[in-house]
């Protein structure tokens, strides 16, 4: 509160300018308080900040000793590195906040204590010491005899010049007085004004120290989730591992040999030996050896280079040695020297020596084997996908999911950018993408794309066989039909904004795609009629019961397509019927296109019993299209007005693969038709054996759960094995799973 004393009462030395004095000296005495406690704080504040600076600063160097140590992992380094950088810079803003809060708080409000509040003190000892001295002149005055002229008028002279001398000095304390009140308003405010301007300029240099590493930031975000996922598939990699090698049995020396062969380095057998040295003394040594390259060779340590001991085994023998005290001995001989070798166990010897002697004679007849093997990699593959070696017969002959997939017209290179060689994939809308658009496709939300890995994540038949079936071609006929015309320009590599706003332009808005026209429209002399047998039996079909399956023709193949006379202009069609008819005619480029407009892919049929185009897609006989549809949000448990949902018609028809898919998938095996029954009923009733071991499985496996309280978990090894298999079969070897529809053609 401003407070001032009034010059007029001054003069009059009222008490109200005493009382006023009074409180004014009070009122300042508190200020003075009050400052040298916050100047006080500001000391402690800016010597912990310089504290915390200092610990800031070896926080920093730590990060920058672990990017040095990281020199060998390119991203951890760059990262650590350019973190660091920008820590420092803080730690440089900090400092700065630090010294301008010691200039504007600290020094300018010590002074204006040291000096204002001081010549105010002054002021008032002055005004004090005049003031009785006026007051001691008053009283003499008053006291002295009337009859002494010389007292009285030298006490009039001296009360004269006191008071004279009272009111320079009253005047001059109460000018301080007011300046100090008028003063002290400036001096905080500023003072804090500027503290507060320190702070806004140290938010600031953050700020847009920050905005620059933003979009770093990003990016390495992006990386980091393409590390996890490779962390993931690490961690599997090493859980399965580790249950291979902990099942094995290691109580006898054969698991050991079995443990230590690498065929794929060129060892044909490795372990610990204890070699005889060639000195005076015979002494026994324990040292790794390996069977490589044609050559015996052993090591003490593992950084030590291999010392051969037979150059080549073509040259050499090998014997038992019985004559000698230790046991399990044998000795390799060749023409300039020989080795004498213990194993641990007879068995480990008797392996030592057959390695030994397989090794001589496949010395000899080495490049006869060279030949036989490139025979085998440039000959066809003949085994089922289900086989052990799935795997590795894979990568011999080319049938690798990222093969496979990029085999495909347009996969190649990425569907929304065109950079060559893409490594992921976008299962729902079936084309290949490259890692920045993929990071791209994963941000629009699983509604609109779901991401997968080409090499890292493992491929289901069914969804690898969906991705063959459409490709990039196909898509982008549909998705950039419009793109040319509207003299857009595709994102080139690199371009992360434009590629993100193209993405959501292109999938998400659909801006590309041309509403007023269907690619694929049938012929005009088909688009005019609708084939009455075709639509009869698709209708006589949703209404078969168990009893009438015998009557059901043979499920078709994947690569058939069905009359496509039941199409009409699609111009009359609204999406979700274009959709609807495309899934019975399994024609999945026209299924995309119908998804492309807009189509519902739970739409129901109102003048066909409410049939979905998942049922659509059954009643067809195709697995694809019911993965198709399912990867696009299709209701796996969406029934028609007989309440009958895909896993019923499934089951009617005896489509074994679709059923084990529908399993899969979450279909509720439990839910009943107007007739009262469920899967399994039809199914029994019908002497589907295959579907009734799904059904009765997976409702085992369900129980199980459900008792050991593994919600949301997939089941036991069993379960998971048995619909693996299934699935294979169901992809790659349908005729296996047409049992009961061959056996029903008979009667």
């Amino acid at each position: 509160m401003k407070m001032t004393v009034d010059f007029e009462e001054c003069l009059k030395d009222s008490p109200r300018f005493r009382a006023a004095l009074e409180e004014v000296e009070g009122d300042v005495a508190e200020l003075e308080l009050k400052l040298d406690k916050l100047v006080k704080l500001c000391i402690v504040m800016i010597d912990t900040g310089k504290a915390f600076c200092v610990a800031n600063k070896q926080f920093m160097n730590g990060i920058r000793d672990l990017a040095q140590y990281s020199s060998n992992d390119a991203v951890v380094e760059t990262s650590l590195t350019k973190f660091s950088d920008s820590l420092q810079e803080m730690i440089n803003f900090h400092t700065i906040l630090f010294d301008q809060t010691q200039r504007s708080i600290k020094a300018q409000l010590q002074n204006f204590v040291k000096e204002d509040l001081r010549k105010f003190k002054d002021a008032k000892k002055q005004f004090e010491k005049v003031s009785e001295e006026k007051e001691n002149a008053l009283v003499k005055n008053a006291q002295v005899q009337r009859n002494k002229q010389h007292e009285v008028e030298e006490a009039t002279n001296i009360l004269t010049a006191t008071r004279k001398c009272f009111r320079h000095i009253a005047l001059d304390y109460v000018l301080q007085i007011n300046v100090l009140q008028s003063k002290r308003r400036s001096e905080i405010l500023k003072s804090m004004l500027s503290f507060m301007y320190a702070h806004l300029a140290f938010f600031h240099q953050g700020y847009d120290l920050f905005s620059e590493l933003g979009p770093y930031m990003k990016d390495l975000g992006a990386q980091l989730d393409r590390l996890v996922v490779d962390a993931a598939k690490e961690k599997r990699e090493m859980e399965q591992k580790h249950s291979t090698i902990q099942q094995k049995d290691f109580s006898s020396d054969d698991s050991k040999l079995e443990y230590n062969v690498d065929a794929a380095n060129g060892i044909v057998m490795e372990g610990y030996l204890f070699k005889r040295a060639s000195n005076a003394f015979k002494t026994w040594n324990r040292r790794w050896f390996s069977i490589q390259n044609n050559q015996l060779v052993y090591q003490k340590k593992f950084k030590d280079n291999p010392t051969v001991v037979v150059e080549d085994l073509r040259l050499c023998t090998v014997k038992h040695c019985e004559d000698i005290e230790r046991r399990f001995c044998f000795e390799v001989v060749s023409p300039t020297k020989s080795c004498m070798l213990q194993a641990d166990s007879e068995k480990l010897r008797q392996a030592w020596i057959k390695a030994v002697q397989t090794s001589i004679a496949t010395a000899y007849r080495e490049k006869g084997d060279e030949s036989e093997k490139l025979d085998k990699k440039s000959s066809p593959s003949t085994g089922s996908l289900d086989s052990g070696n799935e795997s590795k017969d894979k990568l011999l002959k080319g049938e690798s999911a990222l093969q496979r997939v990029q085999c495909i017209p347009g996969n190649a290179s990425c569907c929304d950018c065109g950079l060559a060689d893409p490594r992921w994939a976008s299962i729902n809308l079936g084309i290949t993408l490259c890692i920045e658009c993929s990071g791209i496709h994963r941000s629009l939300g699983v509604h609109f794309s779901k991401v997968r890995s080409l090499t890292l994540d493992t491929w289901e038949p069914e969804l690898l066989k969906l991705m063959c079936e459409l490709g990039n071609d196909v898509i982008n006929r549909v998705y950039e039909a419009k793109v040319e015309k509207m003299g857009i320009k595709k994102p080139q590599p690199g371009q992360r904004q434009e590629k993100e706003a193209y993405i959501k332009a292109k999938y998400v808005e659909r801006k590309f795609v041309d509403k007023y026209s269907m690619s694929s429209s049938p012929p005009e002399q088909e688009k005019k009629t609708v084939s009455k047998s075709s639509e009869e039996k698709r209708l006589s079909i949703s209404k078969l019961g168990p009893s009438d399956q015998v009557r059901v023709p043979p499920q078709s193949s994947e690569g058939e397509r069905q009359d496509s006379s039941v199409f009409l202009d699609s111009k009359h069609f609204n999406p979700g019927l274009q959709l609807y008819r495309a899934s019975y005619e399994k024609n999945l480029p026209k299924m995309a296109e119908a998804l492309a407009h807009g189509a519902d892919v739970n739409w129901a049929n109102s003048e066909e019993n409410k049939a979905t185009p998942l049922i659509q897609a059954v009643l067809g006989g195709s697995l694809v299209t019911c993965e198709f549809l399912l990867q696009n949000g299709a209701n796996v448990n969406q029934r028609d007005v007989q309440g009958r949902g895909p896993l019923h018609h499934a089951t009617v028809l005896g489509h074994t693969g679709q059923v084990c898919l529908f399993l899969k998938r979450g279909a509720n095996q439990h839910a009943t038709d107007e007739e009262g029954k469920d899967p399994l009923t039809i199914a029994v009733e019908a002497a589907n054996a295959d579907i009734v071991t799904l059904l009765r499985l997976a409702r085992m496996n369900e129980e199980m759960r459900e008792s050991e309280g593994l919600y949301g978990q997939p089941g036991d090894e069993t379960y998971q094995d048995i619909f693996r298999d299934f699935s294979q079969m169901a992809s790659n070897n349908p005729e296996k799973l047409n049992r009961f529809q061959q056996d029903s053609q008979k009667f």
